[in-house]
């Protein structure tokens, strides 16, 4: 089949692979090896006398126009397959739980077969929260247009597209797409033609500094970092191929920017920009350390996925449990709100380090010398943390 004039893959071979790496993902050790995503460099101070009470603390907060309960979210699946579309539908019942946002798998299978849309269709189950429509970048040097991705987002219901790269995962893949060339312009141009807002991700390798500002320069809304730490979709495809190509796979098992080190490289970069965090989140207070760091929104998958095995009530328990682990993390250092979060000095370096303040010099010079430690340089500093 072709989209507009161009090459696609044969019918029903997308939902073949995402049946594999939904099984995969549910059934094997996928996470990265040798690599971790750098939340558990940092501690918070305990504040004994908080001078609140916790009654009093929010976790709520408006982003992209969205007003949130939580700064979690629940970042983009799966898709395409009846056993997704359980999953789907238990993810949205989730999300329309808790009051947070919901990202939906790659649909790029919808191009391919309309009829898949059953397994997307969430959003009457979840009608007041964002919804995320999905499409890995790649498709937009392949045929793919904007007109496609706004027609996408009309029959998902969603209120942004993600736009996911995954360089990596597609030069692994036999049938991998690897035509990156020239991205950047066709991302500005879908950016600067839908109604909605156009979200930028990685799926567990992060995405650099250099990268961040040139997405949100071209027009993109919001970028997720995504780093490694979490799931490694290179383990997901090591497991997935035979042979020689699985030996390949492995190579990258530790690959990729760790998600805390390309957040705090992302907010200096970008102090005002809108910056999401994923990969490797697996617990509240991961969410009140990337919060702390700067995160607008902190996205978790793999937990919310296995959760979903057991049904709607396993994972709104846990999100709800990561809701009261968030929030007494916040109360017990005196922050009633994530702005007060965010401006604590309570965030500290298990090493004894600077932490990334929120003022944008610290976070700056964090950068400058993180860049000058990987050339082997010396850089000092005395900034404090705003």
């Amino acid at each position: 089949m072709a989209i507009n004039g161009e090459r696609s893959h044969p019918n029903g071979a997308t939902s073949s692979r995402k049946a594999d790496h939904l099984r995969i993902n549910l059934e094997e050790d996928v996470a990265a090896k040798g690599v971790s995503t750098g939340f558990d460099a940092y501690r918070f101070m305990h504040c004994a006398l908080p001078d609140i009470d916790l009654d009093e603390v929010s976790t709520a907060t408006e982003v992209l126009g969205w007003q949130l309960a939580s700064p979690l979210f629940i970042s983009c699946m799966t898709g395409g397959t009846e056993q997704a579309a359980r999953i789907n539908m238990v993810l949205a019942e989730t999300a329309a739980e808790l009051g947070i946002a919901l990202g939906l798998g790659s649909a790029r299978v919808l191009l391919e077969r309309p009829e898949a849309l059953p397994s997307f269709a969430v959003r009457e189950i979840a009608p007041t929260v964002p919804l995320l429509a999905n499409l890995g970048a790649v498709q937009l040097n392949l045929g793919v247009s904007s007109g496609d991705c706004a027609r996408l987002v009309d029959m998902l219901g969603a209120d942004a597209l993600v736009l996911h790269l995954n360089a990596l995962q597609e030069a692994l893949q036999p049938e991998g797409d690897t035509c990156f060339a020239g991205l950047l312009g066709r991302i500005e141009t879908v950016a600067a033609s839908l109604a909605v807002p156009v979200i930028v991700k990685e799926v567990g390798w992060g995405i650099s500094a250099d990268l961040v500002t040139g997405l949100l320069d071209a027009g993109v809304a919001a970028v997720d970092v995504a780093g490694a730490g979490g799931t490694s979709w290179s383990e997901v495809e090591r497991h997935r191929l035979g042979g020689p190509a699985a030996g390949t796979a492995a190579a990258f098992a530790g690959w990729g920017i760790p998600t805390a080190v390309a957040l705090t490289q992302a907010r200096a970069a970008a102090p005002d920009g809108v910056i999401f965090a994923s990969g490797g989140v697996r617990s509240g207070l991961d969410v009140a350390v990337a919060s702390a760091l700067g995160a607008d929104l902190v996205g978790v998958a793999g937990p919310f996925l296995r959760a979903a095995a057991f049904g709607t009530q396993a994972c709104v328990n846990l999100g709800r449990e990561w809701f009261d682990v968030l929030r007494i993390a916040m109360f017990c250092t005196g922050s009633r709100d994530l702005p007060s979060l965010r401006s604590s000095a309570r965030l500290v370096r298990e090493d004894g380090g600077p932490v990334p303040g929120a003022d944008g010099v610290t976070l700056v010079a964090s950068l400058i010398e993180t860049i000058s430690d990987l050339r082997g340089t010396q850089v000092t500093r005395t900034a404090a943390r705003g």
